[in-house]
């Protein structure tokens, strides 16, 4: 079948049938400038169901018994001389003969049967790029999304897909891994894997915060294939990288690109913490590849496919990814505990465009739960005296001698930091420089 110009299938044109007297239709080789007894004959194609077959038949006797054809010129070089036209003449016609009566016996050709195309010649690049994604391909998968939705008129609650997006194997276990804003929101997840078989997933756990999410299927071990994990600490600007996904639903697409920088810095979708050290790649990543692999050159997972800077909302060849180090010990954690045990202060602060008002550079504390680090350390939070009036709480402007701007600032201090670690805050309060002791514990 051949694809008309309107996308659709039309019926491919039949084969025009080979005239009997087709010149390649029987052809005699000489087997080389030597002379020899010997004669090679290669038939290409034969057939005797034609309403012209008893005159191509005359025809090609008469051209096989000529004096100047191809067929008498081998024939006179094998068998030599002027002085045995007979001979040469009959053993043309034996030879025809037998030709003729093996096709007649014989079941008709298929023409397409002598109609092979050539192998493909790959370049050395393109062969390791097929051979990086008949590899890796069966290690991703593409994840739905439901949400429960009452229908308006029967009131029957129903499961309707609200997103979708890529993930791939970790381990032989059912673990997959994702990002957690392909599965926020859902009421039940189903995850398709390359055979096309779905499975029911659960959230094993999720870390908001980087926006990594570990998911768990019930399949059997046979059909998981772990994708293979590399190292994000030595890659360089230019390398190549592979990223494979399912972008607008279009299952295992695999695009190519290189690392366009490094140590770039992104928020979080969910709760706008910033993730650090991410890969920036000109890969082409669209809605619908987030979750899936970067891979660099090796084939090794350098990466989670995770957002794009795109007016549009398509690719505009700035994507980014998280960087399998800060992925796999986020995995870890997920798997073992369910959760990320992360330091935290304990405050809840004010919006920047606030701070600027104020004139002042720092994070401004708004609220210090009296159970938390911070509230328990003695920071005080913002309030409104008996007069109703505000009263700013501490503004932080640094911690361990490294100053506080901002927000960013400070999660990007606390990222470096365990839980259980001791800290020295730095605070402004009223016209005073005051530094606090705190102890960081988990999040609650």
């Amino acid at each position: 079948m051949a694809a008309s110009a309107l996308g659709g299938l039309m019926p491919a044109p039949p084969l025009a049938p080979v005239p009997w007297a087709s010149p390649t239709r029987i052809l005699l080789v000489r087997p080389g400038a030597a002379a020899s007894s010997r004669l090679r004959f290669r038939v290409l194609a034969t057939s005797t169901r034609n309403a012209s077959s008893s005159s191509g038949l005359e025809r090609f006797l008469n051209a096989v018994t000529s004096k100047g054809s191809v067929l008498w010129q081998s024939l006179g070089g094998a068998i030599g001389g002027d002085n045995h036209d007979k001979s040469k003449s009959g053993l043309a016609i034996c030879i025809a003969s037998l030709v003729i009566a093996l096709s007649a016996v014989a079941p008709p050709l298929d023409a397409h049967a002598f109609v092979t195309a050539p192998p493909r010649k790959l370049q050395s690049d393109e062969l390791a790029t097929v051979q990086l994604f008949k590899l890796n391909t069966p290690s991703v998968v593409y994840i739905t999304n439901l949400a429960a939705r009452r229908d308006a008129f029967t009131l029957d609650v129903l499961e309707v897909p609200q997103g979708s997006g890529s993930g791939f194997v970790w381990d032989k276990e059912g673990h997959v891994v994702t990002n957690f804003h392909v599965i926020r929101g859902a009421s039940d997840l189903r995850v398709t894997l390359a055979d096309q078989s779905v499975y029911e997933a659960d959230v094993v756990g999720f870390d908001e915060d980087k926006d990594v999410a570990v998911l768990h299927i019930d399949a059997p071990r046979d059909r998981l294939k772990p994708i293979p994990v590399g190292t994000s600490s030595d890659l360089l600007v230019g390398q190549k990288v592979y990223a494979i996904g399912n972008p607008f639903g279009l299952d295992h697409t695999l695009t190519t690109g290189v690392i366009s920088g490094l140590r770039r810095e992104i928020s979080s979708a969910a709760t706008g913490r910033p993730i650090q050290d991410v890969i920036q790649t000109d890969a082409a990543i669209n809605p619908g590849n987030s979750g899936g692999p970067l891979l660099d050159s090796s084939g090794d997972l350098i990466g989670i496919n995770t957002a794009i800077y795109s007016p549009s909302g398509a690719s505009s060849g700035v994507g980014f990814s998280i960087p399998v180090d800060t992925v796999s010990g986020i995995v870890e954690q997920l798997i073992k505990y369910g959760r990320v045990t992360r330091p935290v202060l304990g405050i809840t602060f004010a919006p920047e465009q606030s701070v600027e008002q104020l004139g002042v550079s720092g994070v401004l504390v708004l609220d210090a739960p009296p159970g938390g680090p911070a509230g328990k350390a003695g920071l005080r939070p913002t309030k409104r005296d008996g007069y109703g009036r505000l009263v700013l709480g501490d503004i932080i402007t640094s911690i361990n001698n490294q100053k506080i701007s901002n927000g960013s600032d400070l999660y990007r201090v606390l990222d470096r930091c365990k839980v259980g670690d001791k800290i020295t805050v730095e605070v402004l309060r009223g016209e005073e420089t005051v530094k606090i002791p705190i102890t960081l514990e988990p999040r609650a």
